[in-house]
């Protein structure tokens, strides 16, 4: 079975998701990964949009600062990619971004008929259920608290940079919009200004 990794956070850039798949240390990161069962490519990536909000939280053990989450009850627009991947590689990703040890596929069957699954309280263990496409479904895994209850945290330069990368990578966006964006959501508003962002880009 195939479905749609659909990443929101730093796995836009497709340099940053091949560390899960194959494993390593992202560039700009202090932890490598383990890797996934099939560490192939994805069979294809297309960029797509979620209604939500992209916000910041938590401490991130790779980049330090926040990590980027999705509230999918706010207003909003997020900018997304999906990936066409394995049930077994969506898996060993969700794993390793809610730091478990990959390995065990997911049932996914919960997800799929009720919208949503909740695996743990912890980071990433909120599976979404968020559409259809070519037939496969569209997965995406955040906090089940939302924006409401997080601890916002403030992004560090290098996670900056890498969303950076895959927004220009998968939406085409200049530094500008990019810095705009990202400016303004919560956890990093109030600690970065557009122009800072955009300082780190060009």
């Amino acid at each position: 079975m195939l479905v749609w990794y659909v990443a929101y956070g730093s796995n836009l850039h497709a340099a940053r998701l091949a560390r899960y798949l194959r494993g390593g240390r992202p560039d700009g990161g202090a932890q490598a990964h383990p890797g996934s069962r099939d560490p192939r490519p994805p069979r294809r990536a297309v960029a797509t949009v979620l209604p939500g909000v992209l916000y910041f939280a938590d401490h991130s053990l790779t980049w330090g600062g926040g990590s980027a989450f999705y509230d999918p009850a706010l207003p909003g627009e997020v900018p997304c990619r999906a990936y066409l991947v394995t049930v077994g590689q969506f898996s060993d990703v969700a794993a390793q971004e809610m730091r478990r040890s990959p390995g065990t596929d997911l049932d996914l069957a919960p997800v799929l008929a009720a919208g949503r699954a909740e695996l743990g309280p912890g980071r990433y263990e909120t599976l979404l259920h968020v559409g259809e496409s070519d037939g496969h479904p569209l997965l995406t895994f955040t906090a089940a608290r939302g924006v409401a209850g997080a601890e916002l945290n403030a992004p560090t330069p290098p996670y900056l940079r890498t969303l950076a990368a895959g927004l220009a990578e998968s939406h085409g966006w200049g530094p500008w919009r990019t810095a705009g964006y990202l400016a303004t959501r919560p956890g990093a508003a109030g600690h970065w200004t557009p122009a800072e962002v955009a300082a780190l880009l060009l």
